[in-house]
């Protein structure tokens, strides 16, 4: 197959360095790296073309490089929305109601999981843990984690950014690391 897609200025630099961590018989390894940045100069996800490309700068078959980008989720092989909503919905959340801050996602953009928005904003998905259970109900939007979300904050971190803001990231709640909320159930008193 012919690929029409190379690397551009700032993320040719980035390739090289990321090739630079493998020896010559073992680049292949820089696989995911080369996918990420793939994704991030096309603008959300890695197409077929930037697939080839990747198959042959790292001399690896394409379905081997169609196997890791299938295998993560944080790898899109489709178009997604200018912000990637990915919402938390395993225990540590789901015991902090992420269901209803998805609920609220849903009803406000009026998408479900795996749709975009009409104007390509938003998309939506759901996804497993994304490693910050202590300030759940998480939901990870593009590179960035909202934390101690509810029905209400998700809603003003969504319409900030839909103004073209610059939502503050993690604890919506104003607490600094992952202190004891007052009043508020710990992951430990909820299971019990």
């Amino acid at each position: 197959m012919g690929s029409n897609f190379t690397f551009i200025d700032e993320y040719e630099g980035e390739v090289k360095r990321a090739l630079a961590k493998y020896p010559e018989d073992r680049k292949q390894s820089a696989v995911l790296p080369l996918l990420d940045l793939a994704q991030r100069q096309i603008g959300g996800y890695v197409s077929d073309e930037a697939i080839d490309e990747i198959s042959a700068m790292l001399e690896m078959p394409r379905i081997r490089v169609i196997e890791v980008a299938t295998f993560y989720t944080m790898i899109n092989l489709k178009p997604v929305g200018k912000f990637l909503l990915q919402c938390c919905t395993t225990t540590p959340c789901w015991l902090r109601d992420s269901s209803a801050v998805v609920d609220a996602i849903k009803n406000h953009l009026g998408i479900g999981m795996g749709e975009t928005t009409d104007d390509g904003v938003f998309s939506l998905m759901e996804v497993e843990c994304v490693g910050a259970c202590v300030n759940a109900p998480v939901v990870q939007i593009n590179d960035d984690l909202y934390e101690d979300l509810t029905p209400e904050n998700v809603i003003v971190v969504l319409d900030e950014l839909r103004a073209g803001g610059d939502p503050a990231v993690g604890s919506q709640v104003g607490r600094t690391s992952s202190e004891p909320i007052e009043g508020r159930t710990t992951l430990i008193e909820a299971v019990e």
